[in-house]
């Protein structure tokens, strides 16, 4: 498990020759290290590597929660954060789709280190926080889902996969590891 950071291409190889760090170019990683599931560019937080693909299926699969913090343009409300819970239509695919029901609320910031690259300052409007916990993960889903209920992300973190969970972020760390089960 790593805490994969902002800017960064959550793969190993990098086929389009991208001008962007990928994981490889953190740690000298064993031969056939994978991802579990990804993390966009402008996304950070726990990703888990593995050398199994049937592994990585599991863990991918609606069998395990994926909790994020979000912050959001402005201060949400209630009623959006109910809506993020029961499911909103978002695009994916081509397609119209209705994400499926999900924890969400409010909560402090959690007073993160700051990215390498600003999101904003306070003369741009307020931000808040919210953790969305999903066992899905369509294409941009979080960002895509904060964004239909009139609240563009600007900054994402994932801190859980199941009963992982990423701690100590002032060191970039993770300390605590309970098995996924």
């Amino acid at each position: 498990m790593i805490h994969k950071p902002w800017g960064m291409i959550s793969q190993f190889v990098n086929p389009a020759k991208r001008k962007k760090k990928l994981l490889g170019d953190l740690y000298d990683f064993p031969a056939g290290t994978m991802a579990i599931g990804r993390l966009d560019v402008a996304s950070e937080g726990l990703l888990l590597l593995t050398t199994d693909g049937k592994i990585s299926e599991e863990i991918r699969s609606s069998k395990f929660e994926k909790e994020y913090y979000v912050q959001v343009d402005g201060i949400i409300n209630e009623a959006a954060v109910e809506k993020l819970k029961t499911g909103v239509e978002i695009g994916f695919d081509g397609k119209k789709y209705i994400t499926k029901p999900g924890k969400a609320f409010l909560i402090d910031d959690p007073k993160f280190p700051l990215r390498s690259m600003k999101i904003r300052d306070e003369r741009h409007g307020p931000t808040s926080w919210v953790s969305i916990i999903i066992r899905e993960g369509k294409f941009r889903q979080v960002r895509k889902m904060t964004a239909t209920v009139g609240y563009p992300t600007l900054r994402l973190i994932r801190v859980r996969i199941g009963k992982i969970k990423l701690a100590n972020l002032e060191n970039n760390g993770v300390i605590e590891m309970d098995t996924l089960m």
